[in-house]
Parts: structure tokens; sequence; C-alpha cells
């Protein structure tokens, strides 16, 4: 890390901020890289967003994340979006264009299919459905990328009924809604099983969830990352299923961000899990 006075700098906005990992990460790149960069936290208060956001531009910024409780608003407040950040109706990363604009992606779902294929790498999107656990903003991003890529059908579990049948109906007719009460059952023939819900982590209630009837090919993989073998991958660990932690979505979905403001596409690896990690 150089940072002369032509360094390209970018950041993360959230509120509050001090719990992100993403300077971490974006640190240990710029290091490695030996780049003349800086990447740095910034605590933006909700009604300051607008303010926040074009001030990127007189404060010579190529970008920044954006974490909770941004993510929705965020989108209404830059010029473009791309076609993820309009389905998944969020924003997490921005990127300050030459010409002027201030674009924002969603590339949660990259992250996730990144993760998932380098943890699992035979799972095969055709190899039958998924079954996902929450309706939230992470489930959004889970069930388009799943969709994009072939799975054929998407069974959404929530524990509230109407949160899943909107999201279905807004994002497609390969996402069926499954009542909460008939979770176990929709684990028949899965090929994927995808916890989105915060249950299970650190400080929370855990997942009820009997994994009897899941298929033992079937891969298990769980957005949360505190702790990083949930009770979840325990379980389905214990049972031979393989399964995936959600570290590498936190590191995979950064790699967009990093290539448009750095111009480098960084390498997710041990060094950088170790890194994140080391706290």
């Amino acid at each position: 890390m150089i940072r002369s006075a032509e360094a390209a700098i970018a950041g993360v906005m959230g509120w509050p901020v001090g719990h992100s990992l993403s300077p971490r990460l974006h640190e240990h790149w710029l290091q490695r890289y030996g780049l003349d960069g800086a990447y740095v936290p910034m605590a933006v208060a909700p009604e300051r967003l607008a303010e926040a956001l074009v001030g990127l531009w007189a404060l010579g910024f190529r970008g920044c994340n954006i974490t909770v409780p941004h993510k929705e608003a965020a989108l209404a407040l830059v010029d473009d979006a791309d076609d993820a950040a309009r389905a998944i109706g969020a924003v997490n990363t921005v990127v300050a264009t030459p010409d002027g604009r201030l674009v924002g992606l969603n590339t949660d779902g990259f992250g996730f299919l990144e993760n998932l294929r380098a943890g699992a790498p035979g799972w095969d999107p055709a190899s039958g459905p998924a079954l996902v656990l929450g309706a939230g903003g992470a489930a959004r991003a889970v069930l388009k990328a799943l969709a994009d890529c072939g799975v054929p059908e998407l069974r959404l579990v929530n524990r509230t009924a109407g949160r899943a049948e909107k999201t279905a109906s807004e994002l497609g007719p390969a996402i069926r809604p499954v009542d909460w009460a008939e979770r176990e059952a929709a684990l028949e023939d899965c090929a994927l099983l995808v916890n989105t819900t915060t249950l299970g982590m650190t400080g929370q209630p855990p997942l009820p969830l009997d994994l009897a009837g899941l298929p033992p090919p079937a891969v298990v993989t769980d957005l949360v990352y505190a702790p990083l073998r949930t009770p979840l991958l325990q379980a389905a660990a214990a049972r031979g299923n393989p399964t995936v932690d959600g570290l590498g979505m936190l590191l995979h979905q950064a790699r967009p961000g990093f290539a448009a403001w750095f111009g480098i596409e960084p390498m997710v690896d041990e060094a950088l899990r170790a890194a994140v990690l080391a706290g």
C-alpha cells in the first residue's frame, strides 16, 4: 500500500459499520498486489446516505460497498443499476464511473455461486431441486442466481408464508413457496439445501430442521459464517452430505468491486480466509 496522492480509494458505508469484515479483506488484497490504494469504513446515518454517495465524487473515491441498513435505499439513489440489483431490490456495490455516474451492483448472487462451485465442485445446477430457507434480501440473491444458472425447481420456505409467496411472485415461475410446516417433507429429492436465515448464528436460536429426508448426495450450505461450522453444517456432515460454509460467499462477492475500483481481479484462497478470520 503506497497511498500516494494518486491512490485509488474505496470503502464501505453502513450504520453502524464497525462490524464489517470488508476492510480486512480488501486491505489484504491491496497488500498482496502491492497497489497504491486504500479501503476505509464509513459510518453513514440513513438520513445522510444520499449526501454520502454524491460525496464519493468530491472525495475522489472509486466507489464503495453498501451494507446494512442502506442496501435497499441505495438502489433508488444510484444513476444506474445492474439486472441483479433491480431484481433483488438492493445494492451492495457502487462504482463511480469515469463519465460521472454512480452504478449500483448486487454481487451477492455471484458470490454465492462462486463459493458453492469452489466448495462443492461436483454440484450440477441441473441435478435436482434446491430448497432455500428464508425470504430476505440474501434469499432473493440466492434464488435469482440459482434460477439464472438453470436449477429446475426452487422450493422457498419461510416462517412467514406471505413473504415467501410475494418473493416467488416477483422472481419467477421456477420458485415454489412451501409452508414452514412442510419444510422437512420438501427435502425429498433435493440436490441442494441453502440456509439464508440467521437461525444457527451465534446468539440466535438454532434452525429446527431434521435432515432425515435429505438425499445423501445433496449439498448443504449455510450463509451464516459465525460460527463457521453451524449446527446445520455439522449435522449435514455427520450424515455424509457435502457441506459449504458461508465465509466464501462474503469473500467472492467482494471480487467484482475490487476489480472495478483497483483494476485487478483478486484471488480468493486460504490466505485470504485466514486473514479475514484472524480478527
